[in-house]
């Protein structure tokens, strides 16, 4: 029995679809671990001041992640490594030296500096010491998960997409051991400790892999092989960077308004990740190996039929899911996170924040592939500039729409269904994201019909496509919930799961038959390959499952 589950873990996937398959799959059981997580939390304290301090601790660590471990990851190394195999060896253990003594050196300097920086970066928390606290725990969690990207390069050239993708579940449940076991005992230091807990769970599950491989990173001294790493790496960190610095600025901004803004902000965050993370994410991660190998032999034509295919099923997949997580949105709030300390105006505010943060929800997929598709062909300048371009946007935004949301403030409410809850001056930091990531994904898809060659007509015609079918579900769906909110009781979890459910399953019925009447292609690939096995390559040997000696 056991050896069977090593070796489904460690078993080869290869194929676009299958891959991106069982990434989606494992995808959803992590982000259902993630619900029970924000679940567990939202019912110990509802959106107020100590999640407020929670979830702002994790931004100037994750920034560290971004500018380290992002620096040094998949899809920087494995162009490297493909194109120059007999190095690979010496490359990776290069840049797991250079990570482990730069992210040392860094993270004791932001430790030592964490009080004023809290003062800058957060006024709304200058004073508490407790935030400080969680800031320097939680300078452990990029170590580990930087680690764990490093692995990742090995596994992903490996095809072990089922291993790569087991550690972000082991990541939510060393959380979830935190908010049970920690808390009680640690309070809020708890928490981050759970965090850490499931950082070094995420890189360790690839351990016994990474051992027997013949590219496993050792300490040794460095060459000039960093130096063209950097030179390729630090253009994307930045440009990674950029986006937790926007994150950054908003919840600085959030932490100066009402009490509970910051979490309300992270909990509509944290859920339209839940299809950003099963549709955007498993399609560009199981992409980017092919393209750089395609890249890497000079299969030009083959390497724009992948991302045309890709992005193709991510317009086909997002569009309709926009659509009907607007129109069931408070629905989806309540049954996820609605118990315990979290109330009913907690509920309508984090909805109306997630439909906002759900707006971009296919200008943030497309973002994660097209991106993917540049640093294939090595070119890391041009989705620097534009995401710099729409960072400085967002926070732009974001200043404007918070200075005029007292003009708009009374529309805003009626149209969101948010009357007479306080704190709704939040809105426009979702909004402000969302307008920012549409204009920078419209202009990162020009940029890649005039240099990588892609069709425009077809994305167009696809988008044209998802369009009616998104017109067609929501429809469905809100006719639906109309209905049934005068059949099952408003006030009990069954009655609101149920309300939430049916309307789901008549508007995916309704999203299905638009694709089925415009005969979209996509429509027919989805239905081939649901039917295909996902595991049809070999199962790896016994001996690539236990480390050597």
């Amino acid at each position: 029995m056991v050896r069977r589950v090593l070796n489904a873990v460690y078993k080869e996937v290869r194929g676009l679809h299958q891959a991106a398959y069982v990434l989606a799959s494992f995808a959803v059981g992590s982000q259902l671990l993630a619900l029970i997580r924000d679940r567990l939390l939202a019912h110990q304290f509802g959106a107020g001041g100590e999640l407020d301090l929670y979830y702002a601790a994790f931004r100037l660590p994750d920034i560290l992640y971004v500018l380290f471990a992002s620096t040094l990851s998949v899809y920087v190394l494995i162009p490297f490594v493909a194109k120059a195999k007999e190095e690979g060896r010496r490359i990776m253990s290069e840049v797991f030296t250079f990570f482990c003594i730069a992210y040392a050196i860094l993270a004791v300097v932001l430790g030592i500096f964490a009080p004023q920086l809290v003062a800058i970066l957060f006024p709304g928390f200058a004073d508490s010491e407790t935030l400080v606290l969680l800031i320097r725990i939680l300078l452990l969690q990029p170590f580990f998960l930087g680690l764990s990207s490093l692995f990742g390069v090995i596994t992903q050239m490996g095809h072990r997409f089922v291993l790569y993708a087991l550690s972000p579940l082991i990541y939510n449940i060393g959380i979830i051991i935190g908010v049970l076991f920690f808390y009680p005992i640690y309070g809020l230091q708890g928490l981050v400790f759970g965090v850490v807990l499931g950082a070094l769970g995420h890189a360790a599950i690839q351990l016994p892999f990474v051992f027997q491989s013949d590219i496993r990173p050792r300490l040794v001294g460095t060459s000039e092989n960093i130096g063209k790493v950097l030179r390729v790496s630090v253009p994307r960190a930045l440009t990674l960077a950029l986006h937790q610095f926007v994150l950054l600025g908003l919840v600085g901004f959030a932490s100066v308004m009402t009490e509970g803004s910051v979490a309300v902000l992270q909990f509509g965050f944290n859920l339209q990740s839940i299809p950003l993370a099963i549709i955007g994410v498993s399609y560009s991660v199981a992409a980017f190996p092919m393209l750089a190998g395609l890249y890497a032999d000079g299969k030009m034509d083959a390497f724009r039929t992948h991302i045309m295919t890709a992005l193709r099923h991510i317009i086909f997949w997002s569009v309709p899911i926009l659509a009907l997580v607007v129109v069931i949105r408070a629905q989806l709030v309540r049954v996820i996170l609605g118990s315990g300390a979290f109330s009913w105006e907690d509920t309508r505010l984090t909805a109306a924040v997630l439909a906002l943060f759900v707006f971009s929800l296919l200008a943030q997929a497309i973002h994660l592939l097209v991106v993917r598709a540049f640093y294939a062909i090595g070119n890391t300048k041009i989705p620097f500039l534009v995401t710099l371009g729409s960072s400085l946007l967002a926070v732009v935004f974001a200043y404007i729409g918070i200075e005029t949301f007292p003009v708009f403030q009374e529309g805003i409410e009626a149209l969101f269904r948010v009357e007479g809850v306080s704190g709704t001056e939040v809105l426009m930091l979702p909004l402000a994201y969302s307008l920012a990531l549409i204009l920078h994904a419209v202009t990162l898809l020009l940029f890649a019909v005039r240099r990588i060659e892609i069709s425009g007509r077809i994305i167009f015609a696809q988008v044209s496509r998802a369009v009616l079918a998104a017109i067609l579900a929501g429809l469905s769906a809100y006719a639906t919930l109309n209905v049934v909110v005068h059949v099952f009781d408003q006030n009990t979890l069954m009655g609101v799961f149920l309300q939430g459910f049916v309307a789901g399953v008549v508007g995916i019925v309704g999203g299905v038959m638009g694709y089925a009447l415009q005969k979209s292609p996509e429509l027919d690939e989805v239905v081939r390959a649901l039917h295909s096995r996902v595991f049809t390559s070999k199962v790896a040997e016994s001996a690539d499952v236990a480390p050597r000696d």
